[in-house]
């Protein structure tokens, strides 16, 4: 035997029915915080700051490797 139930409520509805907490207060605060924080950080955005940051970054990591690469070389001959 096959018995099928469908039950036409909204998610808030069905919430409420099965005992689950109302998270509506608590996505629209995260969401709030989110923009907020995106909002702030708009000027690292910029092309001229993004390209900045990456250069100075790869600049650093290249000098390291090149240090690296010289070390292992050192080491190796002696």
């Amino acid at each position: 035997m096959k018995v099928t139930i469908e039950v036409d409520c909204e998610p808030a509805e069905a919430r409420a029915f099965l005992g689950l907490p109302d998270v509506e207060p608590l996505n629209a605060h995260m969401v709030a915080e989110m923009q907020r924080r995106m909002d702030e950080n708009m000027a690292a955005m910029k092309p001229e700051e993004l390209m900045k940051n990456w250069t100075s970054f790869g600049m650093q990591a290249q000098d390291q490797f090149r240090k690296l690469m010289e070390t292992a070389a050192g080491g190796a001959t002696k």
